[in-house]
């Protein structure tokens, strides 16, 4: 019997491996990498041995996927911001075998899976950038899953996120932490200003209605967040549709999880898009 012992909902925004570099954006995501760092710390505290991404920078057009790789290695850069993101190394243990677990138990329960451990199929900076200030030295073994669902209903999302914690707690002979790794409301700058407007949000009406919903997320009133999610993630320009976060909540209980968020990195603007670090806790 396996134990989840962390979920939480993560920022990757690549200006924080920009803020690594040398320039007029250093140290820009201090506070965004102190929280990666001390949910890494956490991790290791709860004795996690796997930790699972759900990456809304990775995007499927049909079905649900999972990379389960033995190993990652390489040198990434991102295709979408390669100017914030280039020649990143990265190299971290996988897990098959609860990547697999998690196929199963989502395609029995009726949302057809597929685990990918055997391809040249990398990792999307989604599962990179927390990863690299999480995970520096390889102590977890990672295993990511395609949240940017482009034709997918988030209900069927919901029902994966079940699924993944079935996985977890009957298919797994260990201890695991889940990431919703994406952002809130997510209208983006326009061309040219993404790094004049690094702290920026795109229209107040985002961040209002972003502020509200770490209001409820603190309050843990989930059967109020759930039910306006779909507008939420329609009208805020929700990242990857918001497909983590269903996946997310799904694992969690839905409008019946009653915890309130516990939050790491206050929420802040970044590019025009809303993003916040915050632990659900598990029950």
């Amino acid at each position: 019997m396996g134990t989840l012992a962390l979920a939480a909902k993560i920022t990757h925004v690549p200006s924080m491996y920009l803020s690594e570099q040398p320039g007029p954006h250093f140290g820009c995501r201090d506070a965004a990498i102190a929280g990666h760092r001390e949910l890494g710390r956490r991790c290791r505290a709860r004795g996690v041995d796997t930790i699972v991404v759900l990456d809304v920078h990775w995007l499927v057009n049909a079905g649900y996927h999972v990379n389960c790789a033995p190993h990652f290695a390489g040198t990434y850069t991102s295709n979408e911001l390669p100017h914030f993101i280039r020649n990143l190394p990265y190299a971290y243990p996988g897990n098959p075998a609860l990547g697999q677990a998690i196929a199963r138990a989502a395609t029995d329960a009726g949302v057809a899976t597929r685990a990918h451990h055997d391809t040249s199929l990398g990792l999307e900076y989604g599962t990179l950038v927390p990863m690299r200030y999480m995970n520096a030295d390889g102590h977890f073994r990672v295993v990511s899953v395609a949240a940017w669902c482009n034709w997918h209903a988030l209900d069927d999302s919901r029902r994966f996120g079940a699924a993944l914690r079935t996985a977890i707690e009957r298919g797994h002979d260990g201890t695991v932490a889940v990431f919703a790794s994406g952002s809130l409301s997510h209208r983006f700058n326009d061309n040219g200003s993404p790094e004049s407007a690094m702290h920026e949000i795109s229209d107040e009406f985002y961040r209002q209605v972003d502020l509200r919903v770490v209001e409820l997320w603190r309050a843990g009133d989930w059967p109020t967040f759930t039910r306006m999610l779909p507008r939420y993630a329609e009208r805020c320009v929700g990242e990857g549709g918001m497909h983590d976060t269903a996946m997310l909540l799904g694992m969690l209980g839905w409008d019946r999880y009653d915890r309130g968020v516990d939050v790491i990195t206050p929420y802040f603007a970044s590019s025009g898009t809303g993003q916040i670090n915050c632990e659900f806790p598990v029950e």
